[in-house]
């Protein structure tokens, strides 16, 4: 079966392509663990246009290769379109191992400088993934109930959505207190980093040099992902 019907079949995430490049990543601006700002180089790739949505993990489900999450019944978060939450990073990385197998290609979590090198969109040291604010109505006001759907709002730069919005992300780095100094996971105790805002904060968007992390086998209702295709596998 060609690549492109395996990708339908399973729907498959969409990708956008990120192209190679040298970008200053973190944020004298930001907390201690966003500084010092470092200039990192990161080749090209492709990441999802989006955080994985519960219509894309449900093929993965279906496989029994893992638990439906918690929340996964739950009628708030029933919207096919929203982004799939209480993932373990363990079964984040199962998913992309997954995707490697049935869509073809070398599918993975991305780096936190993979990840910030595409929330900035090619602008340098912007507060915001799309620049100095963000765009009219790009996040929700008013008391939430559960993720809004992804793809909804303004795409940044590289073409890419929900960009510090919407939940945190798990990315496949080892969390240290400063911000990484190569392009690559490092081992480190305890937790994973992630990336990303959240729709359960009173402030429900983050900076694209902000940085989260979490015990890897953890839930929590406001953690997805989403995951990198490798240029050229």
């Amino acid at each position: 079966m060609a690549a492109d019907a395996r990708m339908t079949r399973i729907r498959a995430p969409l990708v956008v392509d990120v192209p190679a490049g040298r970008f200053r990543m973190g944020s004298e601006q930001g907390r201690d663990d966003e500084r010092p700002v470092r200039e990192v180089e990161v080749g090209a790739y492709a990441l999802g246009r989006t955080p994985v949505t519960r219509a894309q993990y449900a093929f993965f489900l279906a496989t029994g290769a893992a638990e439906a999450p918690p929340w996964w019944d739950h009628a708030d978060f029933g919207d096919p379109d929203q982004p799939v939450v209480g993932i373990t990073w363990f079964e984040a990385a199962a998913y992309a191992s997954w995707l490697s197998a049935e869509a073809g290609g070398a599918w993975r979590l991305p780096t936190e400088a993979e990840w910030e090198r595409a929330a900035r969109g090619g602008l340098d040291q912007a507060p915001t993934a799309w620049g100095e604010a963000l765009p009219p109505g790009e996040v929700p006001d008013g008391p939430l109930r559960a993720p809004w759907p992804a793809g909804r709002g303004t795409p940044n730069g590289f073409g890419l959505c929900d960009m510090g919005t919407i939940v945190h992300e798990w990315c496949a780095d080892w969390y240290t207190p400063e911000t990484p100094a190569s392009n690559g996971p490092e081992r480190a105790p305890a937790r994973r980093a992630s990336r990303g805002g959240s729709w359960r904060h009173r402030v429900r968007w983050s900076p694209p040099s902000a940085r989260s992390s979490l015990p890897p086998a953890f839930r929590y209702a406001d953690y997805g992902f989403r995951v990198l295709r490798e240029r050229g596998r």
